[in-house]
């Protein structure tokens, strides 16, 4: 079954979100707290969703996304930020679903894309999106600004 995260659900994403840094070797980059995460998903002004996956009474998995916007196609999108089932549902579809919830959401709500990025190692990842149909966008190159280097652009005097 897949439905929307509700509060009581924030200590099982955070532990997910957890799962989901080990696997990608990043542990350590984890800041996020249950409040955080609490504040972002329930506060005022949510600007970032969930989903769940359960199996009977367990939460299986979730899928951590939010509205983006296209300039070039005039729409909104949903951009996945995390998606994550436990090992022992792995293979049982719940990532699948969790996917399949979210593309209904693009259509309903008539929204252009539906995107996401994956480690270039992860190759059973990258074969489970193939076989859904997304496609890679080798031309592109994310980048991201943090920490010290983020503070330091902020503090930049303007060249007007």
């Amino acid at each position: 079954m897949i439905r929307p995260a509700t509060p009581d659900d924030v200590p099982a994403i955070i532990d997910m979100i957890r799962g989901l840094a080990e696997y990608e070797k990043a542990l350590d980059k984890v800041e996020t707290t249950a409040e955080q995460l609490h504040d972002a998903l329930f506060g005022a002004s949510p600007a970032v969703f969930c989903h769940i996956a359960t199996d009977g009474d367990r939460v299986a998995g979730y899928a951590l996304w939010f509205v983006s916007y296209s300039t070039w196609r005039g729409k909104h999108g949903i951009y996945l930020e995390d998606l994550f089932v436990h090992p022992d549902h792995r293979g049982r579809g719940h990532g699948k679903e969790l996917l399949i919830e979210l593309a209904g959401i693009c259509v309903e709500r008539d929204y252009g894309r539906f995107e996401w990025a994956v480690l270039n190692w992860n190759t059973p990842a990258i074969e489970f999106y193939r076989s859904l149909g997304a496609a890679p966008l080798d031309e592109w190159i994310t980048y991201r600004i943090t920490g010290s280097a983020l503070d330091k652009l902020a503090a930049a005097e303007s060249t007007r």
